[in-house]
């Protein structure tokens, strides 16, 4: 047998798994659900070793070794013969959101189950294996222990944060037990100790290992389900005269109809489309964590295939094969089952951004324009006007060529409206000083505006042909719009507006470059081909030499690899099942009827022609489906009480530890893409702001600075950051959560208060002295004068001395020496205006009363307990605005 033992962060609370290995085929798992301590599993464990030992009392034979230690489990897969059980064994923190850890899997490892005496071998498997294991584990996927990373911020502080009486009913009915994924804000009842969290099923469609999971989900306790995501995740940080404010982008991709540039291309009959990808730009103040007390806002953008049946034909060889359609559908059957997806996860107005090309010599990109220009004036008859789909064609190609039209100019005009309709979540009412010195665009802004703050309704979908270039520049341009609302909304800046060439916009352009580059390979085998700067027409000459081999890269993936990836793909995602009797993957001709699932059966329901939406769609409009408390939407929530001390829903010593020992270096483990730090000007003579413009030889960083240049400094800052961490003694148990707090974290991962130190030869040394004394003027903006004054040494000297002669004397024999006349001990009288004045004890000065309340008050809203302004304060705050302003 296995026995699987997985532990809480504390390693206080203990799970563990049976995992039978005499089935040769099937999976038998026991989970008794009962949670042990520490003693309690060591037990346990000692007295499964002392039961399994070949002879009773023999020592040095171990009746039960450790197999494996782990972060998590991915999930259980089969082929032809047993069950494999995959298992991550390394991570790395990504990001951080509210006190809750991002973490990017960086190793996995697939044990087989059945023991070696019933394994019944097939010629296949190893076959099979091989194939699983080209979907590259290690590349792009993410999870998080505490945070849903399949859905929102904004789902995620709504829903989950919804009032008691609205789920009282539900209380009494649940009997499943479940974590809240914000332990910490838990909501407590009148006069009980208990608190009450809620807990949601994951969004499926961008879960990937649904699939590997569903053969345990029923019989094991929900704690041991880890659901990851495929996509990206960068966390970047802005500092804003030292108040730092953490810029995150999460990219998920869709595990529906998921595959390679060319082998998947439009929809399939169930409206899911290729190449679909949610990215959610999340803005939080860092000095303040919880999600109760601190800011947060976020913005959602969609990317995706035209959602129609169409294709293009590979096996011409040729760069660009013509797009054929390959279904007539007169009634948009497909955009409708696909606009219904989006219209319950988002709300309204759907908006349609299309930056395929609408002139041509000859018809190519015209044929989706055309047919999806139909689609959306077909469907938009039976929504209310209010509620219709947006079309904004827009042929971001042609505008390119033209050398009198700037695109980004244009882009940022259609960011403004877009942003305009839609709105963004923020988590906090609108700051007082907005409402008295409102700003034009501000008042403009939709959204749905509610007492805790702001909520985004509908969203952009931008799609090109790949949804690769233009897509990402076009979302790239929305997102920087988007963000100056943020920043606004936070109190951050005076005007929604944010220029290029200054740090926050150029932190933000590497980070959705970053993002570009990784859904690109992913789909389409290469890196981007066309950025940013190449639109701004700032692009230096090399990059087209760049261009060139990345266009060579992209074809020669299409052409010859992205077969076999696409094999591993349906292999992963349970697309494809291998069954004995049955065609192996690599005899099918084709995957189309995998993936369309009505050439295998006809569905018995026929959707209405008019009536394409889900009932109750349209009643709940703008907001979405998904976030609105119905009959229905209960069912997906789990409520779990809690004692009020229980340490899992205190995010204090979750996130500090404060009962380890810890390392600077795997306590400030985040692998941050980017600090202002990066960017800003070196000499202090300039405005530190991130939203000052600067001069390309004014920053740190080139504005054309090539990605190679970053890698270096990123690879000194490992250098200075790879101190071996401390030993850690062996745990117990084999964790399957998390394997003793953060001590088997990757140890490259990269330091974010480590500076970048260069290594060189000792040769140099005269050079770095000359380099490095600067004057005090630069360093810190002020001259220091060369001496100290005469009083202030002679301050300075008696301090010194008070210290010696303290430290000479003991203090038991104080009254001793005092008759004694010793000759180095200076008796002196204390200066300070305490009585009691020396190394050993001083007493503390008197405070008044009203400095213990402003400290209270202080205090409380750091709980989120904010006093009202009183008569005086505003009074003082307008007569401040008048004196400032007016």
């Amino acid at each position: 047998r296995y026995f699987l033992v997985g532990s809480n962060p504390a390693e206080t609370k203990y799970r563990v798994l049976k995992i039978d290995r005499t089935e040769p085929k099937d999976l038998v798992i026991i989970d008794d659900k009962h949670v042990y301590t520490q003693q309690e599993v060591r037990e346990l464990l000692g007295r499964l070793d002392l039961g399994n030992r070949t002879k009773i009392g023999q020592k040095g034979s171990s009746g039960l070794s450790r197999a494996v230690s782990a972060f998590g489990v991915v999930g259980f897969v089969r082929f032809l013969e047993g069950y494999y059980i995959v298992l991550i064994t390394k991570r790395r923190k990504m990001a951080d959101i509210g006190g809750h850890a991002i973490y990017k899997i960086e190793d996995t490892n697939m044990i087989y189950i059945p023991n070696d005496s019933v394994r019944i071998t097939h010629p296949d498997e190893a076959r099979y294996l091989r194939i699983f294991q080209n979907v590259d584990l290690s590349s792009n996927f993410y999870f998080s222990y505490s945070y849903d990373l399949s859905h929102s911020l904004q789902y995620n502080l709504t829903v989950l944060r919804m009032p008691l009486e609205t789920l009282k009913t539900e209380t009494s009915q649940t009997r499943q037990e479940s974590f809240d994924i914000f332990e910490d804000e838990g909501l407590s009842i009148q006069g009980g100790s208990g608190v009450f969290g809620i807990c949601s099923k994951p969004y499926e469609k961008y879960v990937w290992n649904g699939k590997l999971l569903e053969a345990v989900k029923n019989t094991v306790h929900r704690d041991w389900l880890l659901y990851i995501i495929h996509g990206f995740c960068g966390q970047s940080k802005l500092l804003i005269y030292g108040r730092p404010i953490y810029v995150t982008l999460i990219a998920r991709r869709s595990s529906k109809f998921a595959g390679t540039r060319f082998l998947k291309r439009g929809a399939n009959c169930e409206g899911d489309v290729a190449n679909e990808v949610e990215t959610e730009q999340i803005l939080y103040d860092a000095s303040v964590m919880s999600f109760s007390a601190g800011s947060y806002s976020s913005y959602v953008q969609v990317r995706g295939s035209v959602p129609l049946y169409w294709s293009q034909d590979i096996s011409t060889m040729m760069p660009k094969p013509p797009i054929t359609l390959d279904q007539a559908d007169p009634f948009a059957h497909v955009a409708a089952l696909h606009f219904d997806q989006m219209l319950q996860r988002f709300g309204s107005p759907i908006i349609i951004l299309n930056l395929v090309k609408e002139r041509e010599k000859r018809k190519h990109e015209r044929i989706l324009s055309e047919e999806l220009v139909a689609a959306v004036t077909y469907l938009n008859q039976f929504l209310p006007p209010e509620h219709a789909i947006i079309y904004i064609p827009w042929d971001m190609a042609k505008y390119t060529k033209s050398k009198l039209c700037n695109v980004l100019d244009r882009l940022n005009v259609i960011a403004e409206s877009v942003v305009k309709k839609t709105g963004f979540f923020v988590n906090r009412p609108d700051s007082y000083c907005s409402i008295l010195r409102p700003d034009e665009k501000w008042n403009e802004l939709g959204g749905c505006v509610v007492s805790t703050g702001r909520l985004q309704t509908g969203v952009l979908r931008t799609n090109c042909v790949d949804c690769l270039d233009r897509t990402n520049t076009a979302q790239f341009m929305v997102g920087k719009c988007a963000l100056a609302y943020q920043l606004y909304s936070l109190g951050l800046i005076d005007k929604p507006n944010l220029q290029f060439d200054t740090d926050a916009v150029r932190l933000f352009e590497e980070l959705y470059e970053d993002h570009g580059d990784t859904l690109s390979l992913q789909y389409g085998g290469s890196q981007l081909v066309h950025r940013v700067k190449t639109y701004r027409k700032i692009a230096p000459w090399t990059q087209h030499s760049k261009d060139i081999m990345q266009t060579l890269s992209r074809y020669y993936s299409n052409a010859f690899s992205d077969a076999d990836r696409q094999d591993s793909i349906n292999l992963f995602l349970g697309v494809f099942k291998p069954t004995e009797g049955k065609p192996h993957l690599w005899e099918l001709p084709t995957d189309f009827y995998l993936h369309h699932k009505n050439t295998l059966s006809l569905s018995q329901t026929r959707r209405s022609y008019t009536y394409w939406w889900t009932a109750g769609v349209l009643k709940h409009l703008p907001l979405p489906f998904d976030e609105v408390t119905c009959a229905e939407n209960r069912h997906k929530l789990t409520v779990k009480k809690f004692h009020k001390y229980e340490e899992e829903i205190d995010i204090h010593n979750e996130f500090f530890r404060p009962y380890e020992l810890s390392s600077f270096d795997e306590t400030f483990c985040l692998a941050m893409t980017n600090s202002t730090r990066d960017f800003m000007p070196k000499n202090v003579g300039i405005d530190p702001s991130p939203f000052t413009v600067r001069k390309p030889d004014e920053t740190g960083k080139s504005v054309l600075g090539n990605k190679s240049n970053r890698e270096e400094t990123v690879l000194q800052r490992k250098t200075a950051a790879s101190a071996p961490p401390p030993p850690s003694e062996e745990a117990v148990s084999s964790s399957s959560e998390d394997d003793s707090g953060t001590d088997k974290e990757d140890e490259g991962a990269v330091s974010q208060r480590s500076t970048p130190v260069k290594v060189t030869d000792t040769g140099d040394n005269t050079k770095i002295t000359e380099n490095v004394v600067q004057s005090t003027k630069d360093v810190y903006g002020v001259n220091l004068s060369d001496v100290p004054s005469e009083d202030d040494l002679s301050i300075y000297t008696r301090f010194v001395e008070l210290g010696q002669s303290q430290h000479k004397q003991d203090k038991s024999s104080q009254q001793y020496c005092s008759k004694l006349h010793l000759d180095r001990v200076i008796n002196l009288v204390p200066i300070s205006s305490f009585s009691q004045d020396n190394i050993y004890e001083v007493q503390p000065p008197r405070v008044d009363r009203k400095s213990v309340e402003i400290f209270h008050a202080h205090i409380q809203a750091g709980r989120g307990n904010m006093q009202p302004p009183g008569k005086d304060d505003f009074l003082m705050y307008r007569e401040y605005i008048r004196n400032r302003y007016m």
